[in-house]
C-alpha cells in the first residue's frame, strides 16, 4: 500500500512554465482518488538564473539548488531529497510505501495523472511508463506535427503496447527505483537508462497511454538529444529518427 507520494522536477529557467506545472501537479493531488494522501513536489533548481525556485516555493514546492548537474543527476539528487523528506515526517515508511512520479518544468500533467499511477500500483505494478501530447506545434514548421505523431503512434496500428520512455510521464515505486541504483547522471537519456535497469531486474512495468502529459513543443531544448532536440529532426526536409523508447 502506497502511504506517501513525491513529484520531483527538474528545472533548468524555467520561470515561465513552473507555474503551469505545479498547478497541473497540484490539481492532480486533488483528485478524489487520492485522498487522505499528501503529495510532496520538489523541484530541483539546476544553475537557474531567473525567479524559478522563487516561484517554485510561492507554489509550494520543496525546492533543491544544484550547479551544472544534468538531467540525470539532478532527477536522482531531486528523488534523493524526496525520500529524505517523506521518510522525516512519516516514522516507519518502507520504500515498498513510497510512490515516486517524475516530470519535467515545460510539462503539465493530467487531472487524473496520479491517480492512474496509484490505480496501477496497487495492481502490483512497479513502475508506469507514460506518453505525451505536445501543446503548441506553433515554433515549428507545418507538417511537423503530422509527422510526429504517424510515428509516434505507430504501435497502435501494429498492436503493441507503446515503445517510448519519456522522465516527463514516469512513475516508481521506491524500492524499485532504489534496487535499479535510480537515475544515473547522464546528460540526456537517464530515464531510458533507467527503465532499461528495471526490466533487467524484472521489475512489473505498465506501459501506458491512457493518461498522456502536455509537454512543449519549444525550440530551445534544455536538455541536448532530449525530446526537445528528437522534434527539431522531425522537421520536413530533416531525416527522420525513428520514434521509440525515448
Amino acid at each position: 500500500m502506497i502511504r506517501a507520494l513525491a513529484v520531483v522536477v527538474p528545472a533548468r529557467d524555467e520561470e515561465r512554465l513552473i507555474g503551469g506545472c505545479l498547478r497541473a501537479v497540484h490539481r492532480a493531488a486533488r483528485h478524489p482518488q487520492l485522498a487522505g494522501l499528501a503529495v510532496t513536489a520538489v523541484v530541483v533548481a539546476d544553475t537557474c538564473a531567473d525567479g524559478t525556485e522563487t516561484l517554485a516555493r510561492a507554489l509550494g514546492a520543496r525546492t533543491v539548488q544544484v550547479v551544472g548537474a544534468g538531467a540525470g543527476a539532478s532527477r536522482a539528487l531531486g528523488t534523493a531529497y524526496a525520500l529524505d523528506l517523506l521518510r522525516a515526517e512519516t516514522p516507519g515508511l518502507s520504500a515498498e510505501e513510497v510512490w515516486l512520479a517524475h516530470t519535467d518544468a515545460d510539462t503539465q500533467v493530467p487531472p487524473c495523472w496520479l491517480a492512474h499511477q496509484l490505480r496501477h500500483a496497487a495492481a502490483g505494478f512497479a513502475g508506469i511508463l507514460g506518453t505525451v501530447r505536445v501543446g503548441d506545434w506553433s515554433a515549428h514548421p507545418p507538417g511537423t506535427a503530422d509527422r510526429f505523431l504517424r510515428q509516434y503512434t505507430a504501435y497502435r496500428a501494429q498492436g503493441r503496447e507503446h515503445p517510448h520512455v519519456h522522465g516527463a510521464n514516469l512513475g516508481l515505486r521506491a524500492d524499485a527505483y532504489l534496487a535499479a541504483d535510480g537515475f544515473p547522471p547522464l546528460a540526456e537519456g537517464e530515464d531510458v537508462a533507467l527503465v532499461a535497469a528495471l526490466e533487467r531486474g524484472g521489475h512489473r512495468l505498465l506501459r501506458s497511454d491512457a493518461c498522456p502529459v502536455l509537454t512543449s513543443g519549444r525550440r530551445d531544448a534544455r536538455a541536448r538529444g532530449g525530446f526537445g532536440d528528437l522534434l527539431l529532426t522531425l522537421e520536413p526536409g530533416r531525416i527522420a529518427p525513428v520514434l521509440g523508447r525515448t
